[in-house]
C-alpha cells in the first residue's frame, strides 16, 4: 500500500513540476545578405545575464566596423527573463524579430546577436525585420536543440553510522553527489530532478539524524 500511494505522489509531483526546458548544445553562426548589406547571427547558451554583456564585448571588438549590434536573450526554465535590443535600428526591426526566433522554438538560456554591416541601401521596415529574423533563425538552425533537466541542489549533514542508508535513498531517486566529506561527521551535496525533488526531501527527513538544507536551483 504504501509503494502504491509513493509511486501516486510521484505521479502527481511529475505532473505539478515541470522540470525539463529546451535550449542550444554550443555556439554557432549564421548569415544573411541583401541589398549590399550584412547579417551575421551568432548564438550562444548562456546561464546569466552577466554573460550576454561579455559575449557582446567580444563581438563589438571582432567586428568594431559594424553598424549595428543588435540582440535577444532569454533566461530561466520558466522563460520569464528576456529582452530585445534593437541598437540603433527603426524600433522593433531587429531585437525582437531575433527574439521571435528564440520564442518560435520554445528556447531558453540563449543568446542571439546579429551583427549588421551596412550595404549603403536601406532595406525598410520588412525587408529590416525579414533580415534579422532570418539571421537569428540560420544561427539556430546550424545548432543542436537539447532538452536539459531543472535540478534542485542539497546539503546533508549526518553521522557515519546513517551513510549506507543515505546513499541508498540518493541512489534510488537517482541524485547525483557532487561533493562529499566521510567523517565522524558526514556531508554530502547534491542534485536532483525538481519532480524528484519533493520526493526525495521527505525521504530523507524521516531518517532519524539528518539535517537537510536547499542550496539552489540549476
Amino acid at each position: 500500500m504504501a509503494l502504491e500511494l509513493n509511486q501516486e505522489l510521484q505521479n502527481t509531483l511529475n505532473m505539478l513540476f515541470e522540470d525539463t526546458y529546451l535550449t542550444i548544445e554550443k555556439k554557432s553562426e549564421g548569415e544573411y545578405k541583401d541589398k549590399g548589406s550584412k547579417f551575421l547571427a551568432y548564438a550562444f547558451p548562456i546561464k546569466k545575464e552577466t554573460e550576454v554583456k561579455e559575449f557582446l564585448s567580444e563581438l563589438r571588438k571582432t567586428h568594431h566596423g559594424a553598424r549595428h549590434h543588435c540582440y535577444a536573450f532569454v533566461l530561466g526554465a520558466n522563460k520569464l527573463s528576456y529582452r530585445a535590443n534593437d541598437d540603433g535600428e527603426p524600433s522593433y526591426t531587429a531585437g525582437k524579430p531575433i527574439l521571435g526566433q528564440i520564442q518560435s522554438k520554445d528556447l531558453t538560456n540563449i543568446l542571439i546577436v546579429v551583427v549588421r554591416y551596412f550595404g549603403g541601401t536601406l532595406l525598410g521596415v520588412s525587408g529590416l525585420i525579414n533580415a534579422y529574423k532570418t539571421a537569428a533563425n540560420e544561427a539556430i538552425k546550424n545548432n543542436e536543440i537539447i532538452e536539459k533537466t531543472i535540478n534542485e541542489v542539497y546539503e546533508i549533514n549526518f553521522e557515519y553510522t546513517l551513510l549506507n542508508e543515505v546513499l541508498k535513498t540518493l541512489k534510488e531517486q537517482k541524485a547525483t553527489i557532487t561533493s562529499q566529506v566521510f567523517e565522524n561527521n558526514c556531508e554530502i551535496s547534491f542534485s536532483v530532478r525538481r519532480k524528484n525533488s519533493l520526493m526525495i526531501e521527505n525521504t530523507l527527513k524521516k531518517i532519524t539524524g539528518i539535517s537537510i538544507k536547499y542550496l539552489k536551483t540549476e
